[in-house]
């Protein structure tokens, strides 16, 4: 049995889904979410990670940086992601100034208000940043949190954002459509479920049909903040069709939204 929150919405049911959630699109015509392996080329995660989702509608609601870990936490929020475009990635070399500490100059260093800057002398580095093209995402989204959910979904309807939204580079500007507030329905349980967006922890239970695609990829998924700053607590393996189609999947619970069939994490 669901618990019933103040203004009508209730948390989790007994099956792990949310009563009723958010849905909106985002997309934008670059996009970069920097896989934490190191490389030559800086590769970017294809599905747009559980953290950067938060951190963008935390952007949305005006939200410090460090200050939106605990609404996100994973008994006290959902996110279903489903790609909406085929996924695609070109190379693309960028021309970078170095922030490490050695590296950046005071502006205006003997007034009361400093402020350091990467010095624009020095020469630049060039790196190959592997960068996702016409990047586009449904979300779905549930918060506990009463106040936060009604705010986001205010805003979200009224088309605006406290901070500037990207995918994941500052660069890479972002634009959201909201598509409205919705039930989560339980999908009918099949052998078979075609399921429209990403699944979370689900590898084996992936059913390939003849012709469809399916890759794998495992990204962050949850933070905390601590004494050396904020810490990565935990990860979602992500199987999905980078043809933005659905996969069919065994032995797992979805949720009915807006007509689409999705997995939450």
């Amino acid at each position: 049995m669901a618990q019933h929150s103040q203004d009508g919405r209730t948390s989790r049911e007994s099956n792990g889904l949310p009563d009723r959630c958010l849905s909106f699109t985002v997309r934008g015509p670059w996009g970069h979410f920097r896989r934490i392996e190191g490389n030559i080329v800086k590769q970017t995660y294809r599905i747009i990670p559980r953290t950067t989702v938060a951190g963008l509608l935390a952007a949305v609601l005006g939200i410090e940086r460090d200050g939106y870990y605990d609404l996100f936490a994973p008994d006290r929020s959902a996110v279903a992601i489903e790609p909406v475009r085929e996924i695609r990635t070109i190379n693309m070399p960028m021309n970078t100034l170095s922030t490490a500490a050695g590296n950046l100059q005071s502006l205006n260093g003997r007034g009361k208000l400093s402020v350091k800057l990467p010095d624009p002398t020095t020469l630049r580095q060039q790196h190959n940043y592997e960068v996702l093209v016409d990047p586009a995402y449904r979300i779905d989204v549930a918060l506990d949190d009463d106040r936060w959910y009604s705010e986001l979904r205010e805003t979200l309807a009224a088309g605006e954002s406290h901070y500037v939204p990207s995918l994941g580079l500052s660069e890479h500007l972002a634009e959201f459509e909201y598509h409205g507030e919705y039930d989560v329905e339980e999908s009918p349980q099949d052998d078979t479920i075609e399921v429209d967006s990403a699944v979370p922890n689900a590898i084996d239970d992936v059913v390939l049909d003849a012709g469809a695609r399916c890759q794998i990829e495992e990204s962050p998924a949850f933070m905390k903040t601590d004494s050396g700053g904020r810490t990565t607590t935990g990860f979602t393996t992500y199987a999905y069709n980078p043809d933005a189609e659905a996969l069919g999947v065994s032995d797992t619970s979805p949720g009915i939204v807006d007509g689409r069939t999705v997995v939450f994490v």
